[in-house]
């Protein structure tokens, strides 16, 4: 009964039950049966099921609209909201990765319904992709429950894009050769949606004949494709291609694949710094901070969505390099100084990363050894180039020069000191002390951020949020500069 009376709801009240139940944890049948419950005992009036029902969720979607505070209208809205993803598990060691991947689109505002073949639940469970999805999960093609009404078909044609994490050899041959003899393969035979696959698989099976001619025939039909990556097997020994991509590159394929919005940046170029710098005392250790790279790589992705021609210069960092993005990967200061400036001339150039201040001015080319009887050894320190000041100053200086103060103490005051000594056009200034107070384990190597937009014209600042939507929000504002400036 309650898929029935889900099915004859209009989309747009439909997108409302599925955010519903997603706040709840339920699925959209669970969501229907509890307000079609409430309806029957009376709790919403006397109105008619289908009808109480989107009555009930059009007060709800206009009460918090309502409710919003004005500053959460300044943050343009997450890259996903409002897509629905149907996300195909393929049995693989992979499998616990589209776990995380499931995670990462609804915090994105994605609406994610998962199908799992059997082969999957012998890796990850039913139970742990419903909790995350916040939704039922598929795994029977000849389900009573759900085929009453063609389930296959109408799961295949309610999303806006399929994905296939991991991607199987076997699920490949499927789809390529036209077999639909399980729910996944059925459903990616009925839908005329677009499907990304997310292959992970033994390097041999990647490189076999049968399987790089399966791929071939998909990408002719039209499927997309991300990863794999080279690196370690599960299996001892075994290393190649064929590891599934990471979550987050995912992502950022889906947004890509699904990003109709404008491209105000387009034909723009802009130039990122990000991460940490690690400027080595001898072949084992090197001087370093605690820079994740995550805002930086996350502004990066930001501008590239807008459409601009994105050049990230990143210092060494444990995340994988943004979708769409030109990379250059450096150690040092130095290098990283060199990387820029072979950039120039450019639009923008947003200065993230945390470089080291100082560097040992000769690093020793052997391991120094701990000596009884001695104390530690000097280490002569010269500082290091000022890359945002010499962007800041250069005779190809782009025009708009944006860079970062990551201060423990007197945040504005320094802030405000770094605008004019580095010749920027703005600083964003972040609190980064051990009681910033922001999200769980604070600003350097977490997931949260809250920033105060320094210029001339003053103090902007901007509540604590995601990196995520700080990148979105700060790309939007190059975007809104550029519009009056011609380099």
């Amino acid at each position: 009964m309650a898929s029935i009376t889900i099915r004859n709801l209009d989309d747009e009240v439909k997108e409302l039950l599925r955010r519903l139940a997603a706040e709840n944890d339920r699925s959209m049948e669970e969501q229907a049966r509890v307000m079609i419950r409430a309806a029957v005992e009376g709790q919403l009036g006397s109105a008619g099921r289908i009808d109480q029902i989107e009555q009930t969720l059009r007060e709800l979607a206009s009460a918090r609209a309502l409710a919003t505070p004005a500053v959460v209208g300044k943050i343009p809205p997450r890259g996903l909201s409002g897509k629905r993803i149907l996300l195909i598990i393929g049995g693989g060691i992979a499998a616990y990765k589209a776990l995380d991947l499931i995670r990462r689109l609804r915090e994105r505002g994605a609406a994610v319904r998962v199908v799992m073949t059997s082969a999957a639940q012998e890796f990850v469970t039913t139970l742990s992709a419903g909790a995350l999805s916040a939704d039922h999960v598929f795994t029977e093609l000849f389900d009573r429950n759900d085929e009453h009404d063609v389930g296959h078909i109408r799961l295949s044609r309610e999303a806006d894009l399929l994905v296939v994490a991991p991607a199987t050899a076997d699920l490949m041959a499927k789809l390529a050769n036209g077999h639909a003899n399980d729910l996944a393969s059925t459903v990616l035979i009925a839908t005329d949606k677009p499907v990304l696959m997310a292959p992970a698989m033994n390097p041999r099976m990647w490189t076999h004949p049968a399987t790089r001619r399966n791929r071939a025939t998909l990408q002719k039909d039209g499927v997309t494709f991300v990863g794999p990556a080279r690196g370690e097997m599960a299996e001892s020994n075994e290393a190649g291609e064929g590891r599934m991509a990471e979550p987050l590159e995912i992502v950022a394929a889906i947004e890509a694949l699904l990003d109709v919005g404008p491209k105000p940046l387009s034909g723009r170029k802009i130039i990122v710094t990000s991460g940490p710098t690690h400027e080595p005392i001898d072949p084992v250790r090197y001087i370093a901070n605690r820079s994740s790279g995550k805002q930086g790589h996350a502004i990066a992705a930001a501008l590239a969505r807008l459409g601009a021609d994105v050049h990230l210069v990143s210092g060494p960092v444990g995340i994988a390099d943004p979708a769409g993005v030109k990379t250059i990967h450096v150690e040092r200061a130095q290098e990283m100084r060199d990387a820029v400036e072979q950039l120039l001339p450019a639009d923008a150039a947003v200065f993230v990363a945390a470089v080291a201040d100082w560097r040992t001015e000769n690093s020793a080319g052997e391991k120094i050894k701990k000596v009884a009887g001695e104390g530690p050894p000097v280490l002569r320190m010269v500082e290091n180039p000022d890359i945002l000041a010499g962007v800041g100053h250069h005779s190809q200086r782009p025009g708009l020069v944006i860079g970062f103060a990551a201060e423990t103490q007197d945040l504005l005051r320094n802030a405000e000191a770094k605008l004019k000594k580095k010749g920027a056009d703005l600083i964003v200034a972040n609190d980064v002390s051990q009681g910033s107070g922001v999200g769980s384990s604070g600003v350097m190597g977490g997931d949260r951020n809250r920033v105060r937009i320094v210029s001339k014209a003053g103090v902007e600042e901007w509540p604590e949020m995601s990196k995520d939507d700080v990148a979105a929000r700060l790309a939007a504002l190059i975007a809104e500069r550029l519009k009056t400036i011609v380099v």
